[in-house]
């Protein structure tokens, strides 16, 4: 079982890129290191005239040439590697350095400092546990290099060797500085890390709300343009009920044509007066009566629909919230499409919370946008039917503005498969009770409620 909500897509993807290497960035910085490489071991062995392995060392500097032109034949430069490449590389650079340093003088060269290298990519880019584990082999090839090397590159005949203590205090400053900085790098990082993951968050909230405030103006202006034909439909469907036998088909047809006008009215009412807040004493209801008036509309459409409340000490009341069951209507009547003779709405309350959970014997949600659904223009209508204009699809809103009216209303809103062999979608929503019982008026115009509660996907 689940307890915490799925990861928004985007910002997840957002999170797991901030952590991927880019490939043009690492060959970049080993392009550098192999030029100033070859650089300084060329210039200590013609401009100084000093003595050392000069073949070796230009066979290692060249071994990390020939990995850099591998990984930019293999993958373009925009690629980013994978948590086990970036290791192997990372770690592949710290041995091709330690044997370098082998070769000219181990922990007495003043550039065995650039251990501190592949370990603060490391802790920029990976893990903690990978960053870790290249420091301790940064360590462990410096500590083998305080013991085996060759001679340091020098212009006496004897060489040139610094004091074992001093050595051993260049080692213990090494290590130092991969422990501080590394640690350092890493918090730093993640910060960021953070701190972009928020703001494109906040980014996908404020962009929620502005489709939001654009449906407003659509509501208006489709209520404002259906009245007319919705005027001429109930005249004609009224005048067809007028002439039709009593008990005739034709006249359950006429009968059912003006009960959905008159829904289709109520409906446009809603839309228009999702930002008025009224008051008064019979604006209180309590959850079974909330639950009655969004379903009591279904309940001709054909559809099985069974109602099942129960809770520890007194039913919460709520006010009535018209954003709120309308949020809640659209649920009803998203299972209601897809259902195939059943629809299960269960209501449970505590002393600490309110949930409600419905649930049809459909087909369920697509897997394939699952994780996206709540999002605006996000349908989970087939492909073949989107198409059909007479299939009265329509633009993927629907849960959009129930995610968004329930939110605002203090709820968070859960939406998942049953689980095999049971089949279906469910849609659960979740309130404080303090946010139900003394919140859930707050209109579309209003402010967020209270602190979103963590709900769990509940499996069947």
């Amino acid at each position: 079982m689940i307890t915490n909500p799925p990861e928004h897509p985007a910002t997840g993807a957002i999170g797991r890129d901030a952590r991927r290497l880019k490939l043009d960035t690492l060959v970049r910085l080993r392009w550098l290191a192999v030029a100033g490489q070859s650089a300084a071991v060329a210039f200590v062995h013609f401009e100084l005239g000093y003595k050392l392995p000069f073949a070796l060392c230009l066979a290692v500097i060249a071994l990390a040439a020939l990995v850099n032109l591998w990984l930019g034949l293999k993958w373009p430069a925009s690629h980013r590697l994978g948590e086990d490449l970036a290791t192997f590389l990372l770690a592949f650079d710290i041995l091709q350095l330690a044997a370098l340093l082998y070769l000219t003088g181990g922990l007495q060269n003043p550039f065995a400092i650039l251990f501190l290298a592949p370990v603060l990519i490391s802790a920029a880019a990976l893990p903690p546990a990978r960053t870790v584990g290249l420091g301790l082999l940064a360590a462990a090839c410096a500590t083998l290099l305080l013991f085996y090397h060759y001679k340091l590159p020098w212009n006496p005949a004897d060489g040139f060797e610094l004091p074992r203590l001093y050595v051993v205090g260049v080692w213990s400053a090494i290590l130092l500085a991969i422990a501080f900085t590394g640690a350092f790098a890493y918090r730093i990082a993640e910060e960021a890390r953070q701190l972009s993951a928020a703001l494109a968050a906040t980014e996908l909230v404020l962009a929620r709300e502005q489709h939001l405030s654009q449906l407003d103006g659509l509501a208006a202006a489709a209520a404002h343009e259906l009245g007319t034909p919705l005027a001429t439909i109930a005249l004609v469907s009224k005048e067809l009920d007028l002439q039709a036998p009593e008990g005739s088909a034709l006249k359950e047809d006429t009968s059912l044509l003006r009960e959905q006008v008159e829904r289709c009215r109520s409906i446009l009412s809603k839309l228009t007066s999702l930002g008025d807040e009224e008051g008064g004493f019979l604006e209180s209801m309590t959850l079974r009566h909330l639950i009655e008036e969004v379903v009591s509309p279904e309940r001709s459409l054909g559809v099985d629909i069974e109602v099942v409340c129960s809770g520890e000490g007194p039913e919460p009341v709520s006010r009535r919230s018209p954003g709120l069951l309308y949020g809640l209507g659209n649920l009803v009547d998203n299972a209601a499409d897809f259902a195939e003779s059943r629809i299960e709405i269960r209501a449970h309350w505590t002393p600490h919370e309110v949930a409600v959970e419905i649930r049809d014997d459909g087909p369920g949600f697509p897997p394939e946008i699952l994780l996206r659904l709540g999002e605006p223009y996000v349908t989970t209508r087939g492909r073949e039917r989107s198409q059909d204009p007479e299939s009265g699809s329509g633009l993927g809103l629907g849960l959009f503005i129930a995610k968004t009216l329930i939110e605002r209303s203090g709820g968070q809103l859960t939406l998942s498969n049953a689980a095999p062999p049971d089949r279906g979608a469910i849609a659960r929503i979740v309130w404080l009770r303090t946010s139900f019982e003394e919140k859930s008026a707050i209109t579309t115009t209003g402010s967020t409620a209270a602190p979103l509660k963590e709900v769990e996907i509940v499996s069947i």
